[in-house]
């Protein structure tokens, strides 16, 4: 049975790094000595920014998606890859693809062969004190996110704009982008603030979906949206969901198209394409026309 994202995860991130990472590299630390994963609410000292906890997150999250997508792309004979580059895309090695979907098993990916691409943006959702007994390590789960000063994962607008800019530097980047779903993977719920933003970023069709892969971050049942008005955001609720769903998705032929003409020039092109004989021929040579007409 595979299991989303939960507290026994986030024990696991910091067991796996506390054995080649100091505590003062992983969690918040007072005066006396008190390790903390954010800073609690009731917390009254002073208080410092943590900044050196990312790229150990970053990593364990990427590999716990990667593991997440492999069933997924085993069922459509591809591979599940981390840190893809594509120039055509603007994936770079600088700045590389968190986690695809492709065809071969190959960092060095063509246009043509990439299913689907991924931006990971989870982080540490709960608060967590780490407490030292006889140079043993023990970890206390002290609450939600509701109950510490940080806005982890979704919750942090630089995280949106992170993702959001990225994915749009993809999807204009090359008329390749165009049948390539683009979906960031969370743990937490978004911001209200962004409910109608990422609504329209699907609806637009530059990002198929902000998905969070944690069913209950907060504690006693807390308020926790399931999916915004037109979807743009879903926290699935158990992994054969988000198989399902995502495997349908990636197994529609789908077409990303914009752009601003003249309705008199739409007309001319549906009117072109409308003389072919099926729906799938006027669509493509309705897109093909529109793509002439921007130059792609």
């Amino acid at each position: 049975m595979v299991n989303l994202w939960n507290k026994e995860q986030e024990s696991d991130f910091f067991t796996k790094s506390l054995a080649v990472a100091s505590p003062e590299q992983l969690f918040y630390t007072t005066k006396d000595k008190k390790y903390y994963a954010y800073w609690p609410k009731s917390y009254k000292g002073i208080k410092t920014t943590l900044q050196s906890r990312n790229a150990f997150i970053g990593a364990y999250t990427e590999k716990w998606a990667l593991e997440i997508l492999q069933a997924s792309a085993k069922e459509l004979n591809a591979y599940a890859v981390r840190n893809v580059v594509c120039e055509e895309l603007e994936l770079t090695r600088g700045s590389p693809a968190d986690v695809t979907i492709c065809k071969t098993d190959s960092v060095l990916q063509k246009a043509e062969n990439i299913i689907a691409i991924f931006e990971v943006k989870m982080s540490v959702v709960w608060n967590w004190e780490l407490l030292k007994k006889n140079s043993k390590f023990t970890l206390k789960c002290l609450g939600d996110f509701k109950t510490h000063r940080g806005n982890p994962g979704l919750l942090r607008s630089d995280s949106m704009l992170k993702a959001i800019g990225k994915s749009i530097t993809v999807r204009i980047s090359s008329l390749a982008s165009a049948k390539i779903p683009i979906i960031v993977l969370g743990n937490t719920p978004v911001m209200k603030s962004y409910y109608s933003k990422v609504d329209n970023l699907k609806n637009y069709g530059i990002i198929q979906g902000f998905w969070s892969l944690n069913p209950a971050p907060l504690d006693n049942n807390g308020e926790n949206v399931k999916a915004t008005n037109k979807k743009g955001f879903i926290r699935f609720d158990s992994y054969s969901d988000f198989k399902a769903q995502l495997l349908a998705l990636l197994k529609k032929d789908m077409r990303f198209f914009a752009g601003m003409k003249p309705t008199k020039e739409l007309g001319k092109f549906i009117e072109i394409a409308n003389k072919e004989d099926t729906y799938e021929k006027k669509g493509e040579k309705f897109l093909n026309l529109l793509g002439e007409a921007n130059g792609r």
